[in-house]
């Protein structure tokens, strides 16, 4: 069908674009000599998740469960999972995944590792863990090498689970001591070392220089080669993610209202909240829940009601979560419909 023949708020992919950002993050890793692990968190779609094994990933990461069985649902089979899965109801989704895909998951405490364990024993299956380090992003992860040493020596006393490395996020030079003790350590133990996970789109060359032996990147697919840090980075030769909004009103001449609000592009500072690609004069200033107001004060064009905009979202993941489908495009014509089959999976 023609773009015009959407209906509003619509979200579309420039596939012209997402296939530049595609083999674009694909040859920077294979001219880096390290490989790929390609983020799923930001299109939760699996027809672009394979798009991107195909241009060289080595497999995907997914950052919660229900993203996983997702992808798994769709025949992709090599998934990590760098988040802790903590309770019974999880463990239990874990391990019957783990019948159909091979999965990875982080682990950073002996609690978390202790579930995964019994559960893994009582469903007969093994478990592959990382070990995650705090290597300076301050979320999860043990705190330092004599940490990671220690809880590495009682998960490899646990049935059920095959230690296979380490990860950090994000990777930056901060984290090379970090990680060559960690190593290090481990060794001596006799610990294998199969994996040093590496992470964020923009570090890269970092987790080359840190030893990784992946790297792990997702925003990429949407907004480029290097994380969108605000609303001028938004251009369309970069951002591949568009929301094609409908004018509703124009109350005055210098405000228009469109037809996408808050649960349409999320409530993200700091304004605008995009970047209106065909008048780049108009600034989303605010939103409410289904309305997006609009200075057009800037503007000589005059805009009509029922006037179709297209707007590159600020945050484009959580624009993503937001939306059933996703339009997939080129030019004018809709090649597909994608169902973004991990859209609220937040379990």
């Amino acid at each position: 069908m023609d773009i015009t023949a959407l209906d509003t708020p619509a979200l579309v992919v420039d596939l012209d674009v997402l296939a530049r950002n595609i083999d674009g993050m694909a040859a920077y890793c294979k001219q880096l000599d390290i490989p790929l692990r390609v983020h799923a968190k930001t299109h939760k779609v699996p027809e672009i998740a394979k798009l991107q094994i195909a241009a060289g990933s080595q497999g995907i990461t997914c950052q919660k469960l229900g993203e996983a069985e997702a992808m798994v649902d769709a025949e992709i089979d090599d998934i990590l999972i760098p988040y802790n899965i903590v309770g019974i109801p999880k463990l239990k989704r874990l391990t019957a995944l783990l019948k159909r895909a091979r999965i990875t998951v982080a682990l950073d405490s002996k609690e978390t590792a202790t579930g995964l364990s019994q559960q893994a024993s009582a469903d007969g299956c093994v478990v592959p863990v990382i070990l995650e380090l705090d290597t300076g992003g301050g979320r999860c992860g043990v705190g330092s090498p004599q940490e990671a040493q220690h809880l590495a020596r009682t998960v490899m006393k646990m049935p059920g689970l095959d230690f296979r490395g380490i990860m950090t996020y994000p990777s930056n030079p901060r984290a090379k001591p970090f990680l060559d003790e960690t190593v290090a350590r481990l060794t001596r133990d006799g610990i294998p070392v199969n994996v040093i996970s590496g992470g964020g789109t923009g570090a890269e060359k970092f987790s080359k220089e840190l030893g990784c032996t992946e790297t792990r990147s997702g925003s990429y697919v949407y907004e480029g080669m290097t994380r969108v840090g605000n609303s001028e980075m938004l251009h369309p030769r970069r951002c591949a993610l568009r929301v094609i909004v409908t004018v509703v009103s124009t109350p005055t001449p210098d405000r228009i209202i469109v037809d996408g609000g808050q649960k349409t592009f999320a409530s993200y500072p700091p304004t605008p909240y995009g970047h209106i690609i065909e008048h780049s004069d108009a600034k989303i200033y605010g939103m409410s829940v289904e309305h997006g107001h609009v200075d057009v004060s800037g503007c000589s064009h005059r805009f009509r009601v029922g006037e179709r905009l297209s707007v590159i979202p600020l945050h484009q993941g959580m624009t993503s979560n937001l939306h059933d489908e996703l339009a997939a495009v080129r030019a004018d014509t809709v090649e597909a419909i994608w169902r973004i089959a991990g859209r609220g999976k937040i379990k």
